[in-house]
């Protein structure tokens, strides 16, 4: 007699967890302001646009499912840079600042079954794929959040669980995005320290312009 759903028994199958799916949400509308109004997607870097560059870093650090989120120049950004296999949402709010596009990119991705969001700023060429699979693998739960840290500091990216997503959403505003909901769950917060891989600097002034290669 076989009892196959014995523990111990050989060849004994034992049941698997899902692998969650973590979507990457590139935030990619900013108009450039402070650097004369260039759209921060089309700065170049390695040759190609920042966009690219950061998509890459996305689907590198392990997110198969990659939503980008345009505003400034978004028909200029579509022509000039490969965006191919990802989902884009432009948001025709950016100028009200990130908490638009955040909006915008959390509600492009509720009804794809994805179970969180990790979210990557365009302007922050020096976080990298490492960086994108620390925060990415500290995915709990549904209903959790993990960040990248430096030197204890939380910065991005940022991973939302998708059950937070509508709160989240509604609390987006500005440019702030979703930092007064970061802020008043602080303590629910795993922070993941990425300082020994990336950097976490903005592309926001003309002087900023030297960390592009």
């Amino acid at each position: 007699m076989r009892f196959p759903w014995l523990p111990g028994y050989p060849g004994r199958m034992t049941p698997t967890t899902p692998t969650p799916e973590v979507a990457g949400l590139l935030l990619a509308a900013g108009g450039g302001r402070r650097l004369g109004g260039r759209p921060k997607a089309l700065l170049e870097h390695r040759g190609r646009p920042l966009v690219e560059h950061a998509v890459r870093v996305l689907r590198d650090g392990g997110c198969g499912l990659v939503h980008v989120v345009l505003g400034a120049a978004a028909d200029e950004v579509r022509a000039r840079a490969d965006l191919g296999g990802c989902t884009v949402t432009v948001n025709p709010g950016w100028t009200e600042g990130m908490g638009s596009s955040l909006r915008a990119g959390l509600g492009a991705l509720a009804g794809t079954g994805a179970d969180a969001a990790l979210v990557l700023l365009v302007d922050q060429p020096g976080i990298g794929a490492e960086a994108v699979a620390r925060v990415r693998s500290a995915y709990r739960s549904r209903t959790g959040i993990a960040a990248a840290a430096y030197g204890g500091e939380r910065g991005h990216p940022v991973l939302f669980g998708a059950g937070l997503w509508a709160e989240i959403a509604a609390g987006a505003a500005g440019d702030q995005g979703a930092r007064a909901y970061l802020r008043a769950h602080r303590d629910a917060i795993t922070l993941v320290e990425c300082s020994d891989v990336a950097q976490a600097y903005d592309i926001d002034t003309v002087e900023d312009l030297r960390h592009l290669g």
